[in-house]
């Protein structure tokens, strides 16, 4: 009797089927990159800056000629800013609006701190009830600045000299301030240079450039501050370890210029044509 041979199939298994079988891998779509912010020129303004050779010891939130007038002034020169309406329109909106408001101004307010080789601080105003009284200043006809809660407003970073943003990280006021309804912070910084500012990012807002007037931003940050010792800082620190309030009233104190620098005059610029790149200096 002849022998047959039988034929057994191959037996399928899960792992052969996805070994012989070839299966189409379809990569998911890029994620589109977020459209990167819109740094159109939309309003000039200016600053102009003088220097007061006689030291005071002021509220930074006064005005100069309501605590000691200087007649013997010097100028230092005008500064031209672009702002980025589109970009923060309500942020631009108010400080345009402290440019050339005769009641609400920057005029002779000082620049109350400077940091060399990074950046100085202007125009606080405060504006809780107790600030208002002090200074004379009503703030609050400025609409409540919704830019602060914008995640896309704080895209822009403090990468050179001469960028503008709203002071929010560097801001000294303290919690009851802030938390009054009557608050509106008007306080802005100006990079001076020569790198980036990285530990501004994030927590600032930028609204603009400075156009004209480089060279008076780097002789403000050249003017001499108060700086304390390093016994006085590791005072303060361990002051501020125990919750001493004053701990944070003595470093307020901390790069104040020795001179007073303010503004002198401020104003609108016209703008026929808004330029989608800043012409720097």
């Amino acid at each position: 009797m002849a022998s047959s041979s039988i034929l057994i199939p191959p037996i399928l298994t899960r792992r052969n089927l996805l070994l012989s079988t070839t299966i189409a891998t379809v990569s998911p779509p890029p994620t589109p990159k977020p459209p990167s912010p819109d740094i159109t020129i939309t309003d000039r303004v200016f600053l102009d800056f003088s220097l007061c050779p006689t030291y005071f010891r002021s509220d930074p939130s006064a005005t100069l000629s309501s605590t000691t007038p200087c007649s013997d002034s010097t100028p230092l020169g005008r500064v031209v800013l672009g702002l980025y309406g589109r970009h923060v329109p309500i942020t631009v909106s108010t400080f345009k609006r402290m440019c050339t408001s005769s009641s609400t101004s920057y005029k002779n307010t000082p620049v109350h701190k400077i940091f060399p080789g990074k950046y100085f601080l202007a125009g606080r105003q405060g504006g809780g009830r107790r600030d208002t009284a002090e200074v004379g200043y009503s703030l609050r006809d400025l609409p409540r600045n919704t830019d602060v809660v914008n995640s896309k407003a704080f895209l822009l970073p403090h990468a050179r000299a001469g960028v503008v943003s709203l002071c929010l990280s560097e801001n000294d006021d303290d919690d009851d301030t802030r938390l009054d309804p009557d608050y509106r912070n008007v306080e802005f910084l100006i990079t001076t240079g020569p790198g980036p500012c990285p530990q501004l990012d994030g927590g600032n807002i930028v609204f603009g450039t400075v156009l004209e007037g480089l060279d008076v931003v780097t002789s403000i940050s050249s003017i001499p501050t108060y700086k304390p010792s390093e016994n006085i800082k590791q005072f303060n620190d361990f002051a501020e370890f125990l919750g001493d309030e004053r701990a944070q009233n003595a470093r307020s104190l901390w790069n104040r210029p020795l001179k007073t620098v303010f503004i002198s005059g401020c104003g609108e610029l016209k703008v026929t044509n808004p330029s989608l790149s800043p012409t720097l200096p």
